[in-house]
């Protein structure tokens, strides 16, 4: 599976920065793969600073679809950050994080660092945070929390009002 996915992933991105076809490998067809999934791709540079990470969090297309779909919009739709050039290609990194559906989560007691990743949807406003990223910052569950409310572009306490709703979900992370 971590083959298969990875691969997909690459041949998406070099198809869609070249402009020629995907070549889909035959283990793509796999019921693992064409089975409805979610997921995220991170790209990084070889000193390990983040290139794109773009993803899903509902479960409405197969696995391999998610993964080529989000390879291609982390390579050349993040905002953050200027489309991937070909000269770029082989520095690149590739990490992809398949996601299990969304639970609703009591905060902070129901957010572990490490196993949970946090969805936080406020005032028509969503920030999603996969789980490597609190201990990747040396974060509590509280500032996890935080910078989740950050990303919607909510102030930082807004998990705490009545009205926001919080998910937990988790990932199985493969990379290259």
């Amino acid at each position: 599976m971590k083959a298969t996915l990875l691969g997909a992933a690459r041949d998406a991105i070099e198809a869609a920065v070249l402009g020629r076809a995907p070549q889909p490998g035959a283990k793509e067809s796999a019921p693992a793969m064409v089975r409805l999934g979610a997921s995220f791709v991170t790209l990084r540079r070889l000193d390990g600073a983040l290139r794109g990470c773009i993803g899903e969090l509902e479960a409405s297309r197969p696995l391999v679809e998610s993964v080529r779909v989000c390879a291609v919009s982390a390579a050349l739709r993040d905002p953050r950050f200027p489309a991937v050039t070909a000269s770029e290609l082989g520095e690149l990194h590739v990490a992809i994080s398949v996601l299990t559906p969304p639970e609703p989560a009591r905060v902070p007691t129901g957010v572990e660092l490490g196993r949970h990743g946090v969805i936080i949807t406020h005032e028509g406003r969503r920030g999603v945070l996969l789980p490597e990223v609190a201990t990747e910052q040396g974060w509590d569950v509280e500032a996890f929390l935080a910078h989740a409310c950050r990303k919607a572009g909510l102030p930082p306490e807004a998990w705490r009002d009545p009205a926001a709703e919080v998910s937990v979900f988790e990932t199985l992370k493969m990379a290259e």
